[in-house]
């Protein structure tokens, strides 16, 4: 076994040494070019290989449900091969910041890739990178589930932080900060006949208007329901920004803007002549009218609380615990790997992944009872009838009792090693 390992770590080496790697938005992304040199050089058909191809896989087939924002913190082990699918919702217009980094810093690479999710079809790749990186960015382009993978390299061991925020895709449209949004997308309108198709934002008037992204004004035009009106062609994307009830436009149409450049000033003009001042903001692209909202939202960070996991990372259940309709019993021993500001993420004993709420775990240093053997034992490795036996112990052995699963018991012997053997309950 350790020739083994010896020879593993000479070509990972050499694997890992061979030709840059590719970078943020390259055609093949810095995973898959990994994975074609890891089965050139012939380490796919060994167990730890495969386990890596395999672990990649299931990440996307079997992913953890999160929401955002999002933080959280984790260990990789070298011998140990596992990837991590993280799921979640993400709004059209929305902006999201990932930040990934490894500890200690350079001792492993860690890839990081965002998939679409869409039903009836095989995740869809839109970015990847590797903690060569900063970090990257990904606007949202489609309301639908997203998937992101953390993977390391092959026999890569450390400890790793993942954040990701929901920040807004545009500038917000009004100068100040005591501009607020008063009046949101889908608000009935006209006594309910019709809906409201953008946002409503309120603040004194004359207040400046700015251009939401930097492009070329379209459009400027007075019209008997929006008033004085500018409409803002975004460079570099398929939308059109929508300026109502100004009291004053102060661009001419094919005029080139700045982000934050003033465009107008707030008003009430056109069918607003009775409401308080306000900017009717809307967005179109193609196929109609979409939510402005999640395009200029405040940003959304996860919590600045340190995240840090335990020394020991075999944790317990410390009660009954429901998780999708399958019941964990109390006292199930869970490897833990991951840990997120109410979740932790571990492996249960027959090799799955859950994702367990904190306050139902415990530390595993505390026995729930001492058993003492009566006749010659075997202790396993696994809670398995055929597992392997790790070795024997004798008549009278005082265990430790750490934890239950599988008609097993985990236990540790009085020299501190753990392992399975066959329930005395």
């Amino acid at each position: 076994m350790i020739r083994f390992f010896v020879f593993l770590g000479a070509v990972f080496f050499l694997v890992s040494c061979t030709s840059s790697r590719p970078g943020l938005f390259s055609r093949q992304s810095p995973h898959e070019a990994y994975g074609k040199k890891l089965s050139s050089a012939g380490l796919e058909g060994t167990i730890l290989g495969n386990q890596w191809f395999l672990e990649a896989q299931k990440s996307l087939s079997q992913p953890l449900s999160i929401k955002l924002p999002f933080k959280q913190t984790g260990y990789f082990a070298a011998d140990k091969p596992r990837a991590i699918g993280l799921e979640f919702s993400a709004t059209r217009g929305s902006k999201l910041i990932f930040g990934v980094s490894e500890a200690p810093s350079g001792r492993f690479v860690l890839y990081a890739e965002l998939w679409l999710v869409k039903a009836g079809v095989d995740p869809q790749l839109l970015i990847s990178a590797d903690t060569t990186q900063s970090g990257f960015e990904y606007t949202v382009e489609e309301t639908r589930s997203y998937i992101l993978r953390l993977q390391p390299e092959l026999l890569g061991s450390g400890q790793y932080t993942l954040s990701i925020a929901v920040a807004p895709s545009l500038a917000f449209p009004v100068a100040g900060k005591a501009a607020r949004v008063g009046s949101v997308w889908g608000d009935d309108r006209s006594g309910g006949a019709r809906k409201h198709e953008g946002i409503d934002i309120f603040a004194t008037k004359r207040t400046p208007v700015v251009a939401a992204y930097t492009g070329t004004i379209n459009r400027v035009d007075e019209t008997p329901i929006g008033g004085k009106v500018v409409w803002l062609r975004p460079e570099d994307k398929n939308l059109n920004l929508y300026y109502a009830h100004l009291d004053q436009q102060l661009v001419v149409s094919g005029q080139k803007v700045q982000a934050g450049d003033t465009i107008g000033l707030m008003g009430n003009t056109g069918n607003a002549i009775s409401t308080p001042p306000h900017l009717h903001f809307g967005i179109y692209a193609l196929g109609g009218a979409v939510d402005p909202l999640p395009y200029v939202a405040p940003v959304k960070s996860p919590s600045e609380a340190e995240l840090t996991l335990p020394v020991s990372r075999i944790w317990r259940t410390g009660q009954n615990v429901t998780i999708d309709g399958e019941v964990i019993k109390k006292f199930t021993p869970i490897g833990l790997s991951d840990v997120s500001e109410g979740m932790m993420i571990g492996q249960l004993p027959d090799g799955s992944v859950r994702q367990v709420p904190k306050k139902a775990m415990q530390s595993i240093d505390n026995q729930i009872t001492t058993r003492i053997l009566l006749d010659s034992t075997a202790l396993l490795d696994q809670p398995l009838q055929h597992a392997a036996i790790k070795r024997g112990l004798p008549p009278k052995t005082k265990l430790s009792v750490l934890g239950y699963y599988n008609e097993h018991d985990l236990v540790a012997t009085p020299d501190g090693e753990q392992g399975w053997i066959v329930s005395g309950r």
